[in-house]
């Protein structure tokens, strides 16, 4: 008589080698429809660890699309950007405003954008820490270039 435990190994060692079989299938370069890979420039990471620093980014500059650049400059900086949007007004100089009283985390952001004035305006009704004007004189990161 035979072991019945043998064919259950058998068995599921034949399932085995057949879905690893059929998982490779379709995943060969040339089968798959992925976009390309984006390649960023290195970015110095100024938060690092369990910190978030809730960022607000607004365009103070009238140029379409800098709040969105400049919110993945910060993003990469390892800023937590929770809103984006346009400013009421222009701004000629990017600008920094305190609003949890915490200065260091301004310096960071200051840091992070490659220079801004900093003004503690505390206000405890918009559950952020810092919001961000962009101003004109401000220049983003390079984006990648998609073919």
């Amino acid at each position: 008589m035979r072991k019945p435990g043998r064919w259950i190994l058998a068995a599921l060692f034949l399932v085995g080698v057949v879905w690893m079989i059929a998982g490779r299938r379709g995943t060969r370069p040339s089968q798959t429809s992925r976009a390309p890979a984006r390649v960023t420039a290195p970015v110095e990471r100024v938060v690092e660890g369990s910190v978030r620093i809730r960022v607000e980014v607004l365009n103070g500059t009238g140029i379409r699309g800098m709040a969105r650049r400049a919110t993945a400059a910060m993003r990469d900086a390892g800023f937590d950007v929770v809103s984006s949007g346009n400013a009421d007004e222009r701004a000629d100089s990017s600008l920094v405003l305190v609003r949890s009283g915490r200065m260091d985390w301004g310096a960071l952001a200051v840091k992070a954008l490659g220079g801004a004035r900093v003004e503690a305006r505390p206000d405890s009704s918009r559950y952020i820490d810092l919001t961000i004007i962009v101003g004109t004189r401000w220049r983003p990161p390079p984006e990648p270039l998609d073919p």
